[in-house]
């Protein structure tokens, strides 16, 4: 399983229309192969930061599935305007220990 981690800084005080364009998001990523489950986590010091955690079965499912697909040119659609500046994702494979 691989974890895909972004932190996303919303521009201009549009908090609450982010919110509301992710709930319509959040469809188009939870229907692609390989997702497993995602969260959404609202910053409590920093009013328009946030953390996207997106769970995957692997790495090429986000990377070329879902990156490759004509859904996520939907979700680019509805998300991306929003973003000040671009956010930098990351991807994490649990350590056993």
């Amino acid at each position: 399983m691989i974890l895909e981690v972004a932190i996303l800084t919303i521009s201009g005080g549009r908090e609450a229309e982010f919110e509301e364009a992710f709930r319509r998001a959040s469809r188009i990523i939870a229907s692609m192969p390989g997702y497993l489950a995602h969260e959404l986590q609202h910053c409590l010091e920093v009013r328009n930061k946030y953390m996207l955690l997106v769970h995957w079965n692997r790495l090429e499912d986000h990377t070329v599935g879902f990156r490759g697909s004509a859904e996520y040119q939907e979700w680019k659609r509805l998300l991306h305007h929003f973003y000040d500046p671009f956010p930098t994702v990351e991807h994490f494979e649990k350590i056993d220990v």
